[in-house]
């Protein structure tokens, strides 16, 4: 008798259905930015005279234009983008932005139609709301960090956050919690010479990357 209930415990318990992992709201949101996004983000590698800058980029368009940080590709002699899949691919600059707003493009060639990041309007972000930002923290691909926009410096025209910025990340985006673009990173500020975050990054409006683009593609 007690071997036949054995087997009928082992049996109930193999065919006991595994149900999903239950997620809060806030790891919903994070979970959804993150696999809506990362595919359209991608990592920027310039190989400079002194050696080797890293960053992030947003791809813009289909075809294979890319929204980075000027900083990341300035003086670079080769630059090589790799997609969130894995591929590699050598980039052309296409433009920088004037004024020293640390914006570039660049473009690859593909056949691939490529997944692209969608903008917000900067205007309207609050101090204290939600971000989420995706980027290569000293190499380490599509890493996805949350936090706050805390102060919008209107002098300056750019955003300050405690998410976490790190080398590697700039030129990547600061997120809304609908996965909009509302920031590029740019730089942090830290004691330690920006080894490490500590709290303190930059970013710029998403509004003064939408006028580039635009700008740039009238040209062409």
């Amino acid at each position: 008798m007690k071997k036949i209930i054995t087997t009928i415990a082992v049996i109930l318990t193999l065919s006991t259905p595994t149900f999903a992992q239950d997620y809060d709201k806030d790891e919903l949101v994070n979970i959804n930015v993150y696999e809506k996004i990362s595919p359209a983000i991608v990592a920027v590698t310039a190989q400079l005279d002194d050696g080797v800058s890293e960053g992030t980029g947003c791809i813009i368009t289909t075809d294979g234009q890319i929204l980075t940080g000027w900083h990341v590709v300035e003086d670079a002699k080769t630059i090589d983008i790799t997609t969130s899949n894995g591929k590699t691919y050598k980039a052309k600059l296409v433009a920088k932005m004037k004024d020293k707003k640390d914006l570039a493009i660049l473009k690859i060639e593909t056949k691939e139609e490529l997944p692209i990041v969608s903008f917000g309007d900067s205007e309207e972000v609050k101090v204290g709301q939600k971000v989420l930002t995706i980027g290569n923290p000293f190499g380490f691909s599509n890493t996805l960090t949350q936090g706050i926009i805390s102060r919008i410096d209107y002098v300056k025209n750019r955003f300050q956050t405690d998410a976490a910025i790190n080398p590697g990340c700039s030129g990547g985006p600061i997120l809304n919690s609908t996965g909009e673009v509302i920031g590029i990173s740019q730089s942090i500020y830290n004691p330690d010479h920006n080894i490490s975050n500590i709290g303190i990054g930059f970013a710029i409006p998403s509004n003064e990357a939408v006028k580039f683009i635009a700008t740039v593609e009238k040209k062409n």
